[in-house]
């Protein structure tokens, strides 16, 4: 069989089309939709992405705060910056960047987020509605994934789709969007049996586990559509997703890049969450 060379779905083209077009929705509005993020603690991958956020909420016309915390924060503490921001008439969308410290319960904290404000779509309340099938704030980078497979045209109605890894970010609630696309979803992970096996019954195979090139060439099947949500830094300095992009470009029908695939894209429906978030409490009903 001849080899062929899979499509590049590029996040990096797609996230900036998104990004101006919410800038656009942001311009038309009479007020200016606000954004609060919470950074506890010197986690250098959480401040990087604290302040792409800070540039890209800026560039897009935001009103967008920061509040930085010390790693020793007590629990009581951030929950009390959080029911402030739960009160703050001008704050739209309130993210609080994880991971957080040890001594803070993860789950103590979403609970206390207003889900009308909750752009990171994590709160109880929102991963209930996504379950359902109801509308509510959605995570950003499964959105943005399910975004990209639009753009890149990829029919979901009865396909066999894989999602690897069943994290609360991402895994789970994507299995729940392609779920409800009409795809015919298996959520796999570590205790899998034959994992190799299953990734290669895919149509679809969205990687969000956390392992550096786990999934290996032989794992997919020729012309699936791979989507690689893994972003890890290697001994060399470099990074890469959970794919062996190289051997898998070569026979796949279409794939994200690590990086400029799947990164881009969080960011990007982060900012969109906080304008449909706008406009919802102001009694809108964007789609």
């Amino acid at each position: 069989m001849t080899p062929t060379t899979a499509r590049i779905i590029d996040g990096k083209a797609v996230a900036a089309a998104l990004r101006e077009e919410t800038t656009v929705r942001v311009a038309g509005l009479p007020f200016r939709p606000g954004l609060a993020v919470v950074l506890v603690g010197e986690d250098p991958a959480s401040q990087v992405y604290v302040r792409s956020k800070e540039r890209a909420a800026a560039a897009m016309g935001l009103a967008a705060q920061t509040i930085r915390l010390p790693a020793e924060t007590a629990e009581a503490e951030l929950l009390a910056v959080v029911r402030r921001l739960n009160d703050d008439a001008a704050v739209d969308g309130i993210l609080v960047q994880l991971p957080l410290p040890q001594h803070i319960s993860t789950e103590a904290v979403l609970d206390a987020i207003d889900p009308a404000k909750d752009v990171d779509g994590l709160t109880p309340t929102n991963a209930g509605l996504l379950a359902a099938g109801r509308r509510g704030l959605v995570p950003c980078t499964p959105l943005g994934v399910m975004k990209l497979l639009a753009v890149a045209d990829v029919n979901l109605a009865g396909a066999r789709a894989l999602v690897l890894g069943r994290s609360v970010l991402v895994g789970r609630p994507m299995a729940a969007l392609l779920t409800g696309a009409s795809a015919t979803v298996t959520l796999a992970h570590s205790r899998t049996r034959d994992l190799a096996a299953e990734c290669r019954r895919a149509e679809v195979l969205v990687a969000a586990v956390g392992r550096p090139e786990m999934v290996r060439g032989d794992w997919v099947a020729r012309e699936a559509v791979v989507i690689d949500v893994g972003i890890n830094r290697t001994a060399a300095g470099t990074l890469v997703g959970d794919v062996a992009y190289g051997e898998v470009v070569g026979h796949a029908g279409a794939i994200t890049p690590v990086p400029g695939g799947v990164g881009p894209m969080t960011i990007a429906c982060l900012l969109e969450n906080t304008v449909t978030a706008a406009l919802r409490r102001r009694g809108f009903n964007p789609a």
